[in-house]
């Protein structure tokens, strides 16, 4: 007996960009019949590969495009992949959510997954109510639930709250609640998204043990996403790297995370200001950055001294906002380290024409390395998106003597300094 618990072959997703319909009624019942013989859509012979850093030149876009691979039982198979990927519309057509536009997905078993907030409870039921639910719908008798409820609301943390409807919830209650349902309820296949980052780090530990122990100890499948590399690393036998919808690569875990901060790097050479993979209304563009270490330009920041970083931002329609303005900056595995933000401070940034805005450091307190940068503006603190860029620019911490020790400072795996004194009492 063949230990493949999932089989995806030729899988392809297309939407249409803009407008739902066809155009016309006749040509919106040919579409249905198609569709009812199970034939190709006749509407959906053009198509372009999903690459959002260029400008649709089609009415259609492949979400995924000719994927093909295997998962072994007790695998956990990691997939990665910048924003637009094709990930989470991988997981929705393998959890069933939505159906391909060609290809087959085979699968063994029962399949739970947890793709976002609330995924599969239901809002105005307790969560007694929803344990139930979701169980009946995965086939298990009353009497299986019942030996699964106490595990499942002791993991969730929500004894207190298991008779409040869901709705009363946090997003972090909701998020612990749907996890402990999908792992606890005994699915062959386990679909897990970056819905996890949600919830906090003592959950996102527990969590990751508990797909270990569902994979390692009892023999099932996670399939599991996410831009955590630390974490991919720590739990995924292996790892799919997709990339504007199709299959990068796919391989031994360390080889893949590799290639995907590689590609990363690539892409971050790109001018800034040229790059349309962005977020926002546009009403301002970040246009470049300079980085500078005593107030001069140097492309880097060294380790104890001074250092700048400037964004050069440029204004659409002369029209005077409030906005704040971000730089998120990420370790080399996509954990977040730290933030730079004029949201720190009482002062409002009002302009109505294009300028720079420079992040003063005092003390660089970064370990040397790269660190990825996403560079994030909106309108007040909680308004629109204006510009919003992931992996904007790579950040390059020089070594230095951050203590005035007289020495440089090796890091042992942390990632900042915190300044501090030794002193015999």
């Amino acid at each position: 007996m063949s230990d493949i618990v999932l089989s995806v072959e030729n899988l392809s997703k297309q939407y249409r960009v803009g407008e739902i319909s066809t155009g016309t009624l006749s040509n919106d019942m040919k579409r249905w019949w198609a569709q009812l013989r199970g034939k190709e859509d006749p509407f959906s012979l053009v198509g372009q590969v999903n690459d959002r850093t260029k400008k649709s030149e089609s009415d259609f876009v492949w979400a995924l495009k000719d994927i093909n691979f295997q998962v072994q039982r007790g695998d956990v198979l990691g997939i990665v992949g910048k924003n637009g990927a094709g990930k989470s519309t991988l997981l929705k057509l393998i959890s069933r959510i939505t159906s391909p536009t060609t290809g087959s997905i085979k699968a063994r078993g029962r399949i739970a997954s947890l793709l976002e907030v609330g995924t599969g409870m239901h809002p105005e039921m307790t969560a007694r109510e929803n344990i139930y639910l979701n169980g009946a719908i995965m086939g298990m008798t009353k009497r299986e639930i019942s030996r699964k409820f106490d595990e499942i609301v002791d993991f969730a943390g929500c004894a207190l709250y298991v008779d409040t409807p869901v709705k009363r919830y946090s997003s972090g209650m909701r998020v612990r609640l749907g996890f402990a349902v999908a792992a606890f309820l005994e699915p062959e296949i386990l679909i897990v998204d970056e819905v996890l980052a949600v919830g906090d780090a003592e959950f996102q530990k527990k969590a990751i043990g508990k797909m270990k122990d569902v994979s390692s100890g009892e023999g099932r499948t996670v399939l599991f996403v996410s831009h955590n590399m630390e974490s991919i690393e720590a739990l995924c036998t292996s790892c799919t790297v997709l990339k504007n919808g199709t299959v990068l690569s796919h391989g031994k875990t360390n080889d893949m995370i590799e290639l995907y901060l590689n590609d990363n790097r690539e892409k971050t050479t790109q001018l800034l200001g040229h790059r349309t993979d962005r977020k926002g209304n546009g009403r301002y563009r970040i246009m470049d950055t300079t980085v500078c270490t005593n107030n001069q330009p140097t492309g880097y920041l060294k380790v104890g001294q001074q250092g700048q970083i400037i964004l050069d931002v440029v204004q659409k329609d002369n029209v005077k906002i409030p906005i704040s303005i971000s730089i998120g900056i990420h370790d080399s595995k996509g954990i977040r380290v730290s933030t730079l933000s004029s949201m720190f401070f009482p002062e409002t940034l009002s302009i109505d024409r294009n300028f720079k805005v420079e992040f003063a450091l005092d003390k660089v307190a970064l370990y040397a390395g790269e660190y990825f940068c996403n560079v994030f503006l909106r309108e007040g603190e909680q308004g629109d998106i204006v510009d919003w860029v992931q992996d904007a620019f790579i950040l390059r911490i020089e070594g230095g003597d951050f203590y005035g020790a007289g020495k440089n400072n090796v890091s042992q795996g942390d990632k900042v300094f915190i300044n501090h004194k030794i002193n015999l009492i």
